[in-house]
């Protein structure tokens, strides 16, 4: 079992980092880089084998265009740093740890928005994360992508760097979709993605940023494929039907950390091998993983 970290934002802001719209979990990276340093250290104490950089926000829509030219390879470069700090004090605390850096990818033009999308432009606004963060990440984490289109152009951008690619697709989670095949938020099924991976040769596929309820039936379709699967639920309280952290999103109550990894049990009962949370899923979440899931030494991918 490979155990994940949680969501950075809500534990930035459990902090008193500063967090506001639009730049997200971006502006503590900005104003205040020690806390998103602690986040990491937290949930590298809990448990966490993977720590992601705080690069989602990095992206014109978040920090706004001129910025992005203007800093957006330093501002990639500082979370890599960040993370590779804290990932390399975890190891040294004892033989027994090994955790990586995860180096996050994400949709370039907006989550949830594979209407947005635009494949010519994707690249260049991917090469300028993947410059500043390449020294620091054991591996890519193309993650919350909502279509095929998105998946494919992380792994252009990144094919060739000799680092494993995992990829995490969000899936459509209103009532609706509980009655149907798994999708994506693009409308495309959870097999193609699946067969798509596969072919690809990924080196993980995930399923991120959607309610817990529909991860399970996401994971049974694409264990048929036989990539390693993993799984990070949100805790949005409702659906999002649009652009996600467009507000500052309303939590469930009824996701505390048992109620989160009973969940977790029916994930990897599925198939799922990589487990850990996204937004509002925070260290106490990943320290109960850590101790519900760990019933042999962590595995390898």
């Amino acid at each position: 079992m490979i155990l994940l970290d949680g969501g950075m934002s809500r534990e930035l802001q459990r902090l008193g980092a500063p967090f506001r719209q639009p730049e997200w979990s971006a502006l503590a990276l900005i104003e205040a880089p020690a806390l998103v340093g602690q986040v990491h250290a937290e949930f590298a104490a809990a448990g966490a084998e993977i720590i992601t950089t705080n690069s989602y926000a990095l992206v014109p829509f978040h920090i706004g265009e001129a910025r992005f030219r203007a800093d957006g390879l330093a501002l990639a470069t500082l979370a890599g740093t960040l993370a590779r700090q804290a990932v390399d004090a975890a190891n040294a605390a004892g033989p027994a740890r090994r955790c990586r850096v995860a180096g996050s990818l994400p949709p370039i033009f907006g989550s949830y928005r594979p209407d947005l999308f635009d494949a010519d432009r994707a690249g260049a606004y991917l090469a300028v994360l993947i410059a500043g963060l390449r020294p620091a990440v054991d591996l890519w984490l193309g993650e919350t992508l909502s279509s095929l289109a998105e998946a494919q152009a992380v792994v252009q951008s990144v094919q060739g760097d000799g680092k494993p690619i995992w990829i995490s697709f969000t899936l459509q989670d209103d009532a609706a979709a509980l009655a149907d095949a798994p999708r994506l938020r693009s409308g495309e099924t959870v097999a193609a993605a699946a067969a798509w991976a596969a072919q690809a040769g990924i080196d993980a596929i995930l399923f991120n940023c959607s309610r817990p309820e529909v991860m399970a039936p996401a994971v049974a379709v694409a264990a048929r494929l036989g990539t390693p699967i993993g799984v990070y639920a949100n805790a949005f309280e409702a659906h999002q039907a649009d652009q996600a952290n467009a507000t500052l999103s309303a939590i469930r109550l009824d996701l505390d950390t048992t109620a989160y990894c009973n969940w977790a049990d029916r994930w990897v009962a599925a198939g799922a091998t990589i487990i850990g949370g996204c937004c509002g899923i925070g260290v106490r979440h990943i320290q109960a993983l850590s101790q519900r899931l760990r019933s042999e030494p962590p595995a390898a991918a």
